[in-house]
């Protein structure tokens, strides 16, 4: 079905306001974002259905590239998306910063990803570096080799057995 099409359907199912309209409605706009990540407009869309919806971190989600956003919107989305690469990921951004169609969506998605490398370096760096210990390297070998070769002993054991019994 052709975008305009779509979009014109989903706004009669949220004129009739209904809950099973609604969530339709965001069902068919959420299915075109998909296909068309870079299109800001239906992010847009998608975002006023979770505003009808009373889901602002939702609406602040899908507004987040806007050149317009409701900062309390923005503010719930982050607070439910602490992270930054967790909303790089709620975003569902395909493709390249650049590839953005705004400079606001550039300079947003830049951002992130900057956040997001900055909070992989900080988890990083507070983790801590064990040393290889050559002697528990030596132990977990050994112990290994001791099971391969009593299933081994276990495996010609079974095949005389069997050799008795066939013979």
């Amino acid at each position: 079905m052709p975008v305009e099409l779509t979009l014109h359907k989903a706004a009669e199912e949220l004129r009739r306001g209904d809950l099973a309209n609604v969530l339709r409605a965001r069902q068919r706009i959420a299915g075109l974002v998909g296909t068309f990540p870079h299109r800001l407009d239906l992010r847009e869309r998608l975002a006023e259905v979770y505003r009808v919806l009373g889901q602002p971190a939702q609406a602040g989600r899908w507004a987040y590239l806007s050149d317009e956003r409701d900062p309390e919107e923005t503010q719930a989305f982050e607070r439910a998306y602490r992270r930054a690469e967790a909303r790089l990921v709620a975003l569902s951004w395909q493709g390249r910063v650049d590839e953005a169609p705004t400079e606001t969506a550039r300079t947003r998605l830049g951002t992130l990803h900057e956040e997001a490398r900055l909070e992989l370096r900080r988890e990083l760096a507070s983790t801590p570096h064990e040393e290889t210990s050559w002697g528990a390297c030596l132990v977990v070998m050994a112990g290994g080799t001791f099971v391969l070769v009593c299933f081994l002993l276990g495996l010609v054991t079974l095949a005389q057995f069997l050799w008795k019994l066939v013979s």
